[in-house]
């Protein structure tokens, strides 16, 4: 018994082991992703953030990859991030981080923050209704606290002086560098106990006479961001210190041509010295033809010349592990693989991926005229092809529609407790008054409205938003949607919990901020998913159950 006992566990072991060696081999070959190393979400984060040669690390040693966009707007007139006149200001981040970005680059002006208005903002809108007679400091300190809840960090950014324009230097426009110092000093203060406030821009796009290792006190940028992240760090040392370069003006620089605030030349011999020098990050901005023509776009050596240009200009920097590089800005409208633009904007997103590189896509928002954004001009549809570009860099992948075509409902029987709708090919009934792309049925008890589209289908393919309204004259405060889907599998959402349960049956929960609908508020959500078959792939059979 013994002897077959020994036997038995001999051969256990050699099975064993030839299942680790399998298991090895199989593994070995399974494509390596370099981000899976890296914190990419939020809620893995240790704060606070510091730097180990060209990284930026956590509190517990694991690097962090910044992916991130800017969102624009409390920089210009409006004083508050733009888009908010179509959109509630928690959707909008909730579809930034369920696309996969972890940061947000939040540019502000001083005299924004110096303001007591704001405008842009359409109060009747959800949770924008917070936002009503606040200044821009405290909408800021509100999108700033729900991007914390949702998981998402900021980077701050000066982005300009006055309202009007980028200026060359840290100072003019009718602001002193007192003035800019002092406004980083309050928000250093002001947002010291905020740990998803993680790092300081401290001035977007030096360019014209500014300069970087002059010693000239009035020119030299590398001399007055070493004043500035200082003082910040003086209040708040928990914050990572963000430095862009210049245009021209340094001496010895190899190139003759920089995008503003993309020259870093200058760090090799001229680095930037602050009290604690685990803070630091540089950030370059790159662009392409269709920001503006530099003469080696039309290089007879284009695009292979693009690489060195970006290791000259600033890579050398993380090659050398003098610092980390985060790409501020870098965008553009075209992404195709036959204009120039395109071809720079795929090369240099191969670039990013293959270096490793954090970023912030420039722009979130669509109404950057040179760029576009990710979102289109409705403020909710995603610019497709451009985000299928950047999932190349993004924990989630995205696939790109040709075409989009709507599903209209058709009314149902009245169901006590439900508001029902089912898609079907026939058209809606003649009698409603409303557009066939926004036609619903609506329950017995008039309560809530739904409306189903789809907004993207392509041949693996598709993307569907649903708009769920409150007809009633009443608050609802607890509601679940469920529909039946054969099919497609879901890859990605937003602004909802998709569960499925059994085989086609899925059950939506909306977020926390969206399960409160006041009376004629509309709540907005959406998934995109791969078709299994060329048929019956759509949702069907949308019911909202009200668990008042």
């Amino acid at each position: 018994m013994k002897r077959r006992r020994i036997q038995f566990y001999q051969r256990l072991f050699v099975l064993s082991v030839a299942l680790v060696i399998f298991l090895g081999g199989f593994l070995a070959r399974l494509p390596i992703d370099n981000k899976s190393n890296a914190v990419l979400a939020s809620q893995a984060i240790q704060l606070p953030l510091s730097t180990n040669g060209a990284k930026i690390v956590d509190a517990a040693g694991k690097t962090v990859l910044f992916r991130g966009v800017n969102w624009f707007g409390m920089e210009v007139e409006t004083h508050a991030p733009h888009g908010l006149w179509k959109r509630d200001y928690k959707e909008m981040l909730s579809q930034i981080k369920s696309l996969g970005y972890n940061v947000i680059r939040l540019p502000y002006s001083v005299e924004a923050l110096r303001s007591n208005s704001a405008s842009g903002i359409d109060y009747s809108i959800g949770s924008n209704k917070e936002l009503q007679g606040k200044t821009p400091l405290e909408i800021m300190d509100l999108v700033v606290q729900e991007a914390d809840r949702q998981g998402l960090l900021i980077i701050l950014d000066s982005h300009r002086l006055n309202d009007k324009r980028i200026p060359e230097l840290w100072y003019g426009d009718g602001f002193s560098e007192a003035d800019w110092i002092d406004t980083w000093q309050m928000l250093a203060r002001h947002y010291k106990n905020q740990k998803n406030i993680v790092g300081a821009d401290l001035k977007n796009e030096p360019h014209g006479q500014a300069s970087w290792g002059t010693n000239n006190l009035k020119t030299d940028w590398r001399l007055a961001a070493e004043r500035a992240g200082n003082a910040i760090l003086g209040i708040n040392p928990n914050w990572l210190i963000v430095v862009e370069g210049v245009e021209n003006n340094v001496p010895g620089q190899k190139l003759t041509h920089h995008w503003w605030g993309g020259n870093l030349e200058g760090v090799k011999r001229y680095p930037v010295r602050l009290s604690k020098r685990n803070k630091l990050v540089y950030s370059p901005h790159e662009y392409g033809e269709g920001v503006h023509k530099k003469p080696y776009f039309d290089d007879k050596s284009f695009p292979k010349n693009l690489t060195q240009r970006w290791d000259t200009g600033f890579y050398y920097i993380a090659r050398q592990k003098i610092a980390p590089i985060w790409i501020g800005e870098f965008g553009g409208r075209l992404v195709d693989k036959q204009s120039k633009e395109g071809i720079w904007q795929n090369k240099f997103v191969d670039y990013i991926r293959e270096k490793n590189l954090s970023f912030a896509y420039w722009s979130w928002n669509p109404n950057s005229s040179d760029t576009g954004g990710i979102l289109l001009d409705d403020w909710k549809s995603i610019d497709a092809p451009k985000q299928v570009l950047l999932s190349k860099i993004l924990p989630i992948k995205f696939t790109a529609p040709p075409a989009a075509v709507a599903i209209m409902p058709t009314r149902q029987p009245e169901q006590a407790g439900k508001a029902s709708v089912t898609n079907n090919s026939s058209p809606p009934s003649s009698s409603s008054s409303l557009p066939p792309s926004s036609r619903s049925a609506s329950s017995s008890f008039k309560q809530m409205q739904v409306t189903s589209k789809i907004d993207s289908d392509w041949e693996s393919g598709f993307c569907a938003t649903f708009k769920v309204g409150n007809i009633s004259s009443r608050k609802i405060n607890n509601w679940q949607m469920k529909f039946n889907m054969n099919h497609a599998a879901i890859n990605n959402s937003w602004n909802g919990i998709f569960k499925q349960q059994g085989k086609s049956e899925y059950i939506v929960t909306p977020l926390n901020w969206g399960m409160a609908i006041e009376p004629k508020q509309v709540r907005d959500m959406g998934f995109c998913a791969n078709k299994l078959s060329a048929e019956d792939y759509q949702p069907k059979q949308i019911e909202i159950t009200i668990n008042n």
